[in-house]
């Protein structure tokens, strides 16, 4: 049994206004506006890993809103209306990043994105092309541009890539550092005075009065008049009943590539596959639409089956003929539901969760975080 001091029991342990379990995105933005809007709250992350080990620091690092396929997909499956709120959310999240953080900090670099349409698609050129302009039109609104998505195969050739039929550019793409915007993230909510503390498991909760007791992992507990999850994929440890379910993201990194011909944030059918250029090395990720089942897990590791899926579309498609070894392989674990649109709720008095943010986090969490603020102070 280790003992805690009284400085610890009357400072870091001490009961709080707010405790927010997950010092990930989502978290760390929910800290930040509830500070921003009332600076006088107490407030405390608790997170169970040395760092945040989800999805915030073991994704692929972009900054994008959506492709072509992705949305067509989700307009079909969730409705126009769900679709065009959830890249509206994702859109202003970005934007709220660069607008609170220096971009080089973050490393945030403007290459672009696209989407790779293949031979193996078989899609049709005028449906393809439809598609294009109705996503555009109904995009207007939130890019405040005529043409959000436009097709640029000429490039193809440029890029070095097989097999693509037709290649789809967003401009407004980016990609970033996420490991960089964590821990800028994490600086400046402890600069406003919140507390943030690792390695401490909750392992449940229970109000009594009205305070909400959490009983950890070690020999003391921590209490709080309001709570706010944000455990993402990891949700259903304390919510059962919460629509959420892991899904691993599988990532691979090349080694360094002499004159690598491509720059900027790639994506492949429906967004299952993704990759960018990290420098001169290629971060390809995804694949676990090969095995859906297996990739619903907790475990951090990575599988033969979905890292030999993943080189072999990097052979065959992205760097055809290229001399290069595989240096680092990841894997994150992303929160996903019945459906794509994140979880924002008050499940019981004081009680609140923030999760599901189905692999777009990045560009999810400024406006969760702001969302699920300003929900919080008006209960309180």
């Amino acid at each position: 049994m280790v003992q805690i001091s009284v400085w610890e029991k009357e400072s870091f342990y001490a009961p709080k206004d707010i405790v927010i379990i997950g010092s990930g995105f989502v978290g760390l933005w929910s800290a930040y506006f509830l500070k921003k809007k009332n600076p006088k709250l107490s407030i405390s992350i608790i997170d169970r890993g040395i760092i945040p080990t989800g999805a915030s620091t073991r994704n692929a690092g972009f900054a994008c809103f959506g492709s072509v396929t992705e949305l067509i997909a989700d307009t079909m499956s969730i409705g126009e209306e769900k679709m065009l709120d959830i890249v509206e959310m994702r859109y202003k999240g970005l934007k709220k990043i660069r607008k609170i953080f220096n971009e080089k900090k973050i490393g945030y670099e403007k290459h672009g994105g696209y989407e790779l349409i293949s031979e193996s698609q078989n899609m049709d050129f005028n449906i393809l092309r439809s598609n294009i302009d109705w996503l555009n039109q109904k995009l207007k609104k939130i890019t405040h541009r005529p043409k959000t998505f436009q097709l640029s195969d000429e490039k193809i050739h440029q890029f070095g890539f097989l097999g693509a039929n037709h290649l789809i550019e967003n401009k407004l793409e980016a990609q970033l550092h996420s490991g960089k915007l964590c821990q800028a993230l994490l600086q400046l909510v402890v600069s406003m005075g919140v507390t943030v503390i690792n390695n401490i498991e909750i392992k449940n909760f229970e109000k009594i009065n009205n305070k909400i007791e959490l009983h950890t992992n070690l020999d003391f507990n921590l209490s709080a008049t309001q709570l706010l999850i944000c455990t993402n994929a990891f949700a259903k440890q304390l919510l059962p009943s919460m629509d959420v379910e892991p899904a691993r993201g599988q990532v691979l990194v090349t080694s360094p590539i002499e004159k690598l011909k491509f720059k900027g944030t790639f994506h492949f059918d429906e967004g299952f596959y993704y990759f960018r250029n990290l420098g001169n090395r290629v971060l390809l990720g995804g694949a676990r639409n090969k095995a859906f089942e297996q990739e619903h897990t907790y475990e951090l590791n990575t599988s033969d089956k979905i890292q030999s899926e993943l080189e072999t579309f990097l052979q065959q498609i992205i760097l055809p003929g290229e001399s290069y070894t595989i240096d680092h392989r990841w894997s994150g674990i992303m929160g996903v539901g019945s459906e794509k649109k994140p979880i924002l709720e008050e499940i019981d008095k004081n009680i609140f969760c923030a999760v599901r943010m189905g692999g777009m986090g990045v560009a999810l969490a400024p406006e969760i975080g702001k969302k699920v603020a300003k929900r919080m102070l008006n209960r309180s």
